[in-house]
């Protein structure tokens, strides 16, 4: 069975994220670093200190001595101790060399801070970004900060170490950060985008989380609103004001969404693939496939072969 009932994680693993945790940046004096837009997430912590965050089109935000952000598609960005200072291109910092910390500005350290970024599966990028704002920032006094600030210590940790497995531990580190922003942003939101926003009604989230856990069953709206215990009307409308589509219009994108990546990895055939997701023969999962991606499941999983 494909899929389960966490859709964060389905999302995530979906994703399939490619971490990279920068260079710590250990700043003082008059100082400010230039981060050129970025098309999936950025997230950082401030470890010491303060600065501020300073996005195009956006109001300066001062992020404070363990705050945490994440930046979803941002625009160009500044972090800087000194609005007035200008500023240093990352990149030139980056291709410097610097595997661990670097430092801006002059005079004694007056900030450290810790982050880096996901890169996405382009092909379904979407089912996470298009839900993120610009910007999540989370407090160090929100309830979650002191979760997150163990966290960060292990981050901060590794990133100056050069133990065996030091890539590995980064990477699972950052994700979990990654997740715990995600919840803290749904928490906080009172109206998230998309199915982020509708986990948290029990009516469309009930239904949400059944799809999930089941890919395989040949869901009806009416079953998907005896569920949420909503009239079918009212669910077909409530769900499509809430996650941005119909219910079966929804699950047809996400099945077809796992479908792609399984023939990515080629893990299971396409017999095996129609079976997993509700479909009766395999003709008509290859119909659904070419409807939605614009090739057959065949033809796509040659030319992944083939790339």
């Amino acid at each position: 069975m494909l899929g389960s009932d966490d859709l964060i994680a389905d999302a995530v693993g979906l994703l399939r994220p490619k971490t990279v945790v920068e260079p710590a940046l250990h700043v003082g004096g008059s100082w400010a670093v230039r981060f050129e837009p970025f098309p999936h997430v950025k997230l950082g912590v401030i470890v010491r200190g303060g600065c501020w965050l300073v996005m195009e089109g956006h109001d300066p935000v001062l992020l404070e001595e363990g705050d945490f952000y994440l930046l979803g598609n941002p625009p160009r960005y500044v972090l800087a101790g000194d609005l007035d200072a200008d500023p240093v291109p990352a990149d030139s910092l980056w291709s410097s060399g610097a595997e661990r910390e670097t430092v801006v500005g002059s005079g004694a350290v007056e900030a450290h801070v810790c982050g880096g970024h996901f890169s996405f599966d382009d092909a379904n990028a979407g089912i996470l970004i298009d839900l993120l704002p610009t910007l999540v920032h989370v407090r160090a006094n929100d309830p979650r900060g002191a979760l997150l600030a163990h966290l960060s210590e292990l981050l901060v940790a590794e990133v100056e170490s050069s133990a065996v497995g030091r890539s590995l531990v980064l990477d699972h580190l950052a994700q979990i950060l990654f997740v715990h922003m995600l919840r803290a942003h749904a928490d906080r939101d009172a109206h998230p985008a998309g199915w982020l926003g509708a986990l948290k009604q029990d009516g469309v989230g009930t239904a949400l989380r059944a799809m999930h856990a089941d890919l395989g069953h040949r869901w009806t709206v009416a079953e998907l609103a005896a569920l949420s215990h909503m009239s079918r009307s009212a669910f077909a409308s409530t769900f499509k004001a809430q996650v941005g589509s119909t219910p079966l219009d929804y699950l047809i994108q996400w099945r077809m969404s796992l479908a792609r990546d399984a023939l990515r990895r080629d893990t299971r055939s396409i017999a095996e693939l129609a079976a997993a997701t509700g479909y009766e023969s395999e003709s008509a999962f290859s119909t659904a496939f070419r409807r939605v991606v614009g090739s057959s499941p065949k033809q796509f999983r040659d030319a992944v072969r083939k790339a």
